[in-house]
């Protein structure tokens, strides 16, 4: 028996480089994903809290919008409701489980509008306040790049 017949999937072939090629270029995708939404995170916050469009890093604690600012995160939640209502199901919770259930259940295919949609949804909760952070979300949308390429 020979030592090759041991390689299985770990074998090298003439496709190698340019599935690493491709690889590479989702991640580079995947990248600029995640600082968009960074930016969309930032954006949204200014918006909600300050009532102002920049992209400014603030922190919502220096806000000025007294009691009232026990709202913000219900109407941040009442948008992506909608969002998930008549946009897409695929964009609820925070990205990891719904990213291994494509995985496992979907064979890996996820709808390219969860790749503009979780991104948005998941600007408009975390920067309203929503107790979430980024990484799911940025998950969600480079596994969603990553299938509309493959």
């Amino acid at each position: 028996m020979s030592l090759d017949t041991h390689k299985r999937d770990f074998s090298i072939n003439a496709r190698l480089p340019g599935i690493s090629a491709l690889a590479a270029g989702i991640g580079a995708l995947s990248t600029l994903a995640a600082f968009v939404l960074l930016n969309l995170i930032h954006l949204f916050t200014n918006l909600f809290f300050f009532r102002e469009f920049s992209f400014a890093d603030r922190s919502p604690a220096l806000n000025t919008l007294g009691i009232w600012v026990v709202i913000i995160p219900v109407i941040g939640g009442l948008i992506v409701g909608l969002m998930a209502r008549y946009g897409s199901e695929k964009i609820r919770g925070h990205g990891i489980p719904e990213a291994i259930e494509a995985i496992l259940f979907g064979k890996s295919r996820m709808l390219p509008k969860v790749a503009i949609l979780k991104p948005l949804s998941s600007g408009i909760v975390i920067g309203s306040g929503g107790p979430f952070g980024a990484e799911g979300p940025i998950i969600m949308t480079g596994g969603a790049l990553g299938s509309l390429i493959a």
